[in-house]
């Protein structure tokens, strides 16, 4: 997938960059409005006209003239970028660093979300089988009762064994919900680790690299690469650093919703009273109606798919099973 370059103006240094243009226009506004006679007197003069003439015709040619316009683009760009990292983190690979730190702990969580829905699968499955054998003890109870004419056990005993049938095909559509759960956390486990694997060997290579580039680039060279026509190698390589972080970000913000909703539905459920809310139901049908997923891709639609084959609870723990052959999913990012 190809991904759009993200504009100056849509990053935090953009933003400063807006403010910083909205308080100029003000200013020079103001002082236009408070100085407005002086100006025109001055313009009156045979010096004022030749100075305004000057300056016009300096803003005229700025106007026109590619490179000029660049320079001033890249200066002014430059000067925001320099403004906003003393508030806000623009390092694109301390960002990535962060990224790193939030997915190894997302993932800890995600294995300890796993290990607990499977313990309660086990203990659905458990409840399930001995309502059945309930039930079945129950019919046979009754058959007896009514040959030996027992009207009141017959009737006793086909009611329990009714009530337990419909409270076994609820716990039965819950079991099938918790096992979408399990596919999908199972997934996401797997491709969120590769994500941090590929993201860990791209910090390690790309912060060595950015170093290089930084050493030999400098801002008198970028500035005259961009008068030049050319690109500026330090922007394109930490544009496409910040894609990659934009990427992660969009990714493990999905992860912690998914865990969030997972935790929310696992709540909604007390085995022990046979009681679960229709909210955490709710929550999971309605994620399984989203069209995509970043995190599963195509793989999404498989996993809500329900077979007729029980998952195996007693397997250990999702491991990540990667082809040695496998290209890093970022380095595209950087052709």
């Amino acid at each position: 997938m190809i991904k759009r370059k993200k504009s100056f103006w849509k990053r935090p240094e953009g933003i400063t960059g807006i403010i910083v243009l909205v308080v100029l226009v003000a200013i020079s506004g103001l002082a236009v409005t408070s100085f407005l006679g002086g100006i025109l007197a001055f313009i009156q003069t045979t010096a004022g006209l030749i100075t305004s003439l000057a300056v016009l015709g300096v803003i005229i040619f700025m106007a026109l003239d590619g490179q000029t316009r660049s320079l001033i683009s890249y200066m002014y760009k430059s000067t925001m970028r320099w403004i906003t990292s003393m508030f806000v983190k623009t390092d694109p690979i301390g960002i990535l660093k962060s990224y790193i730190d939030d997915l190894k702990g997302n993932l800890r969580k995600m294995n300890r979300q796993i290990n607990k829905l499977r313990g309660e699968m086990h203990k659905l499955k458990e409840i399930i089988f001995n309502n059945q054998k309930t039930i079945k003890t129950n019919l046979t109870q009754a058959t007896a009762a009514k040959a030996n004419n027992e009207t009141g056990q017959v009737l006793l005993k086909t009611r329990k064994a009714g009530r337990l049938k419909e409270s076994n095909m609820k716990y039965e559509d819950l079991l099938k919900k918790m096992q979408v759960l399990y596919k999908v956390l199972s997934k996401m486990y797997d491709n969120s680790s590769i994500l941090l694997e590929d993201i860990d060997d791209q910090v390690r290579l790309k912060e060595q690299e950015r170093k290089a580039i930084m050493a030999s680039h400098s801002a008198m060279k970028s500035a005259m690469s961009v008068i030049k026509g050319n690109p500026d190698k330090r922007a394109m390589f930490d544009m496409a650093l910040e894609e990659v972080a934009d990427d992660v970000s969009s990714k493990v913000g999905e992860m912690e919703q998914f865990m969030e909703l997972s935790e929310g539905f696992m709540n909604s459920i007390d085995l022990q009273n046979g009681i679960f809310e229709e909210q955490g139901l709710k929550m999971l049908e309605e994620w399984e109606a989203k069209s995509d997923s970043l995190l599963l891709g195509a793989a999404k639609e498989e996993l809500l798919i329900l077979e007729d084959d029980v998952l195996d609870l007693d397997e250990r723990s999702p491991q990540i099973e990667r082809n040695s052959n496998s290209t890093n999913q970022y380095d595209s990012f950087f052709d």
